[in-house]
């Protein structure tokens, strides 16, 4: 019952979304740095270290965040900041989800999960699973590392060499829109 009960709400959520796409804002460019690694027991480094922890919320704030763009170095990666009560992000998470199976192998993708509970959060990923881990970001400290938090949701594009090249603010209102921003910006780069 209350699966079907949270599948109701999610399609509510999604028309709602729809409609509210256009007020979360338009693109802006932005910069990140590096920092020392968290340890996370049992994972690989790189892509197979994210395979390894999908789906997981990870701690470890900005440091962690930081130290895990560094280890990608090498990959594009692709950044979502999203949260569970976010009408937008929940309209979207089914993009992100088809496009890191996608790109598997050529594209690394990171969630943030920011100004949100752990509960909620963890229901949200059981309904919308994807194959790379989310850091949990409580106060919005990690967001700040690629300027995110002034909308929900926001993306974040590093090119290869590890620097930021694109912040998108607000939501995707299709597919295609994501799928394009991740060629021009992660892989064309």
């Amino acid at each position: 019952m209350r699966c079907l009960f949270r599948q109701f709400l999610c399609s509510v959520a999604a028309l709602v979304a729809a409609g509210a796409l256009a007020a979360c804002g338009s693109g802006a460019e932005s910069s990140a740095g590096s920092a020392e690694p968290q340890q996370i027991e049992g994972t690989g480094r790189g892509l197979p270290g994210l395979k390894a922890q999908a789906n997981q919320l990870l701690d470890g704030g900005p440091d962690a965040f930081k130290a895990r763009l560094e280890d990608l170095r090498g990959h594009p990666v692709v950044v979502n900041q999203w949260a569970s009560w976010c009408g937008p992000c929940r309209f979207e998470f089914p993009f992100f989800q088809r496009q890191a199976d996608r790109y598997e192998g050529r594209v690394a993708f990171l969630g943030v999960n920011s100004q949100d509970n752990r509960d909620s959060a963890t229901d949200f990923l059981e309904d919308f699973p994807v194959p790379y881990p989310h850091y949990f970001d409580p106060d919005g400290s990690v967001a700040r590392v690629f300027r995110g938090g002034r909308a929900f949701p926001t993306t974040a594009f590093y090119d290869a060499s590890g620097e930021l090249v694109y912040t998108h603010i607000g939501g995707y209102a299709s597919e295609a829109k994501l799928e394009e921003e991740v060629r021009r910006y992660a892989l064309d780069g």
